[in-house]
């Protein structure tokens, strides 16, 4: 029973670690979040800076791993090079190991105080305030929750079983090192285990060595979710992740051997013989960070060779040449045909949708999501190929044109999002739960869909052929939508005071799906307003003049 009483203390309080920095990540991110993305993307023009940016971003969000996960979305979006994105996590390491340096330093006795100022500060209304609340009640369980380990590891230096099993960790290192890389993968967290290692370590329970040995699985382990996370990413993306993990390997397989003498070394060092783990965490990351930093662009080079770029897919982007770049005519005929395959996809979206709603057929709306993450992925490609367009040389016909493409690719996104989050959600409702709308509201639905469908058809020829007759033609259109919308309000408003049993059931579907085809076409006129502008026939606003 007190073993199973000891268990519970020490999972408790490794829990309470694990929440804490989680609430430390979150507040930080709430508060701060925009400022670290655009600190770190900006902070990498040398490795210097990179390193920098690395470190403080690990620092304030506690987390290796979160760093490493936006350092790669940055790689994928080429706002970093893959060389600076190694020296980026290099810094990361060496941040999250100086966390875990203060965590030990023995200021647990602020813990309470930082709890009271963070609850003070997140109740207040501005989400800056709020964010930095949150972060420092994080900071004060995780220091709290160092007191609890060394409470909860108090009766294991009694324990036999635990002698025995830590004499056998002693005797195989390779298996210590294979513990606690599993321990640190299983709780996402480096920073967990080598506190978790420290509090055994100040019992007196570790072995120097061993201590040593620990950490560094800890470090390998810590490595593996960014891994892990980015398994399904482009190949740009896993380089970045996987290369760490192998700088981690490396450095611990080098180290390994040598942990005894490590040990022996670091005991000669004024410093406390119980802070082993945390000394021994940030030697170990600022001697893999001095003899990578060198050999990044060599690491970036091996990376290349073992993972290579995937081959052109039909989901990836086909015809935004790189080459054509320094011609901008051709650049912007690129892309004008990449963006049109985003609409081929918003109608697939679209029909597949209408179908589900006219079947009842679920299997219909199974391709939505994987669609709707297509249409992300171009539009982001479209918007970078053209940013890389030199404006300086651009004709102002061509700076429009570019303009146009741009507006034409984010409306589609917008676009896709409503269907995923809006009508396939609706669609959805409607067969999981057996609703059937009335025939004239039904009618009224399949109408708006189909009306839907050739607007966009009519937007996607527009695009390319900047006919003014189509232009207006949807614009009116539009004007004919909203009355449509408006109308079937209202007849669906007076099929509910009839008390027709399928309006009352299917009342918030009807309006919903009327309200986001609405905003479907909304976004389809706008690529009419450039040709309508140019002819001097748009108005910016609707209201009427005084006279």
């Amino acid at each position: 029973m007190e073993s199973t009483i000891v268990m519970i203390n020490l999972f408790g309080a490794v829990a309470l670690l694990l929440f804490g920095l989680a609430q430390v990540k979150d507040g930080v991110t709430r508060a701060f979040g925009g400022r670290l993305r655009s600190g770190l993307a900006r902070g990498t023009g040398g490795p210097f800076r990179a390193f920098i940016a690395g470190f403080v971003s690990t620092i304030a969000l506690q987390s290796s791993t979160a760093t490493a996960l936006m350092t790669a979305s940055f790689v994928e979006k080429n706002l970093i090079r893959s060389r600076m994105a190694q020296v980026v996590l290099l810094g990361a390491n060496v941040g999250t190991a100086v966390t875990a340096w203060i965590v030990a330093t023995g200021i647990a006795w602020v813990a309470p105080l930082l709890i009271l100022v963070g609850v003070v500060f997140y109740r207040a209304a501005s989400t800056v305030r709020q964010g930095a609340g949150a972060a420092l009640v994080g900071v004060g369980l995780m220091l709290l929750s160092l007191h609890l380990l060394s409470l909860a590891t108090e009766p294991m230096r009694q324990s036999p079983a635990l002698a025995a099993f830590l004499s056998l960790l002693d005797g195989a290192w390779p298996v210590a090192l294979a513990f606690s890389t599993a321990l640190a993968f299983v709780s996402s967290s480096s920073l967990a285990i080598v506190v978790l290692i420290l509090s055994l370590t100040t019992m007196g329970i570790l072995s120097p060595p061993l201590t040593i040995v620990l950490v560094l699985g800890a470090n390998l382990g810590g490595a593996i979710p960014p891994v892990i996370a980015t398994l399904r990413s482009r190949a740009s993306v896993r380089r970045v992740t996987i290369g760490n993990l192998l700088v981690r390997a490396v450095g611990c397989l080098i180290a390994l051997p040598f942990a005894g003498v490590a040990a022996e070394a670091l005991s000669q060092l004024p410093l406390p013989a119980t802070k082993l783990p945390v000394d021994a965490h940030l030697a170990f990351n600022l001697a893999v960070a001095l003899v990578f930093w060198p050999l990044s662009p060599v690491l970036a080079r091996v990376m290349e060779r073992l993972v290579p770029d995937e081959p052109p897919g039909e989901t990836g982007p086909q015809h935004l040449d790189e080459g054509a770049l320094a011609t901008p005519v051709v650049a912007l005929s690129g892309a004008t045909r990449e963006v049109l395959r985003v609409g081929d996809l918003i109608e697939t979206m679209l029909i597949h949708t209408m179908k589900a709603f006219e079947e009842n057929d679920l299997a219909e709306l199974s391709r939505i999501g994987a669609l709707e993450k297509q249409v992300d992925e171009l539009q982001q490609a479209i918007k970078l190929y053209l940013s890389r367009l030199g404006y300086e040389s651009l004709t102002p016909e061509n700076s429009a044109r570019s303009i146009v493409i741009i507006d034409y690719a984010i409306n589609l996104e917008h676009i896709g999002d409503i269907i995923e989050k809006g009508l396939q959600e609706q669609v959805r409702k409607k067969i999981v739960n057996g609703l059937r709308f009335s025939a004239d509201g039904y009618a009224e639905l399949t109408g708006l869909f189909n009306l839907t469908i050739e607007n966009l058809r009519i937007a996607q020829t527009i695009l390319v052929s900047r006919d003014f007759s189509l232009a207006r033609q949807l614009v009116e259109v539009k004007v004919a939508v909203r009355r449509m919308e408006k109308e079937s309000s209202e007849r669906h408003l007076a099929r509910l005071r009839d008390g027709r049993l399928e309006s009352l059931q299917t009342s918030s579907l009807h309006l919903d799906m009327l309200r986001d085809l609405k905003r479907v076409n909304a976004h389809l006129v706008s690529v009419a307003y450039p040709i309508l502008d140019e002819s001097g026939l748009l108005v910016e606003s609707r209201l009427r003049g005084a006279e």
